[in-house]
């Protein structure tokens, strides 16, 4: 049996307090994901349509927060690295289908918004299968998903006939086309990245340094955290 590289086994070791749990990242991240269920109560189960709205907003204008709050105080850790995640795409898919039902959206808006996400997730799910190494993220597609993200409360709070609602109707337009055109010109900006990403993760995999816990991180979801 062959003896392990010490120098690329120090690769694989999570760095200090990694392996920490409650961190006031982590908290945040836990709210954002408890938020999610009230928010669909808040739209489906009372009909408070306004205040889904605002709790939506909310979320969405938060999503930095946790991100930030690890890297400054130092507090980055591999459950944050997988928590962040996916509460950021249980929230952008819970958010997107629930304005589609709530008939808030037209459909065929609501199905690109959807179709980027799935096709984004599943590309991250097979570089991480095939090695590939760590993607760094495109401001361009940062900058699409936080436009979705005021595009939906938006319209969501201006879906009816009163007159204050049509500018955050106008708002939600602006918003939501630019951010849609800026997170598939990301999802196609990515094709280079990832082809690089995957060779430069086989050829490390085939040196010996690196694993698969070195994977990609998905476009858009806090590299880094």
């Amino acid at each position: 049996m062959s003896v392990p590289d010490p120098a690329a086994g120090a690769a694989t070791v999570p760095g200090r307090g990694e392996d920490r749990i409650l961190t006031a990242a982590n908290v945040v991240t836990a709210v954002r994901l408890a938020s999610i269920p009230v928010f669909c109560w808040l739209l489906f189960g009372v009909g408070r349509q306004t205040a889904a709205a605002i709790l939506l907003g909310v979320l969405g204008a938060t999503d930095w927060v946790d991100g930030q709050l690890a890297r400054r105080l130092h507090q980055v850790s591999t459950v944050g690295k997988v928590l962040d995640p996916t509460a950021d795409r249980l929230l952008v898919g819970t958010a997107v289908i629930s304005v589609i039902v709530h008939g808030a959206v037209p459909l065929w808006f609501g199905l690109l918004t959807i179709a980027r996400e799935v096709l984004v997730s599943a590309t991250v799910v097979v570089l991480a299968g095939l090695g590939a190494r760590r993607i760094d993220v495109l401001w361009i597609g940062k900058a699409g998903t936080f436009a979705l993200m005021v595009a939906y409360p938006g319209f969501l709070i201006s879906h009816g006939a009163a007159g204050w609602q049509e500018p955050f109707h106008v708002v939600a337009w602006v918003a939501g086309g630019v951010g849609l055109v800026l997170a598939w010109v990301a999802a196609v900006a990515y094709v280079v990245p990832a082809r690089t990403a995957l060779a430069e993760g086989r050829r490390a995999r085939r040196d010996g340094g690196s694993s698969p816990a070195s994977g990609p991180v998905a476009p858009g979801q806090g590299v880094g955290r």
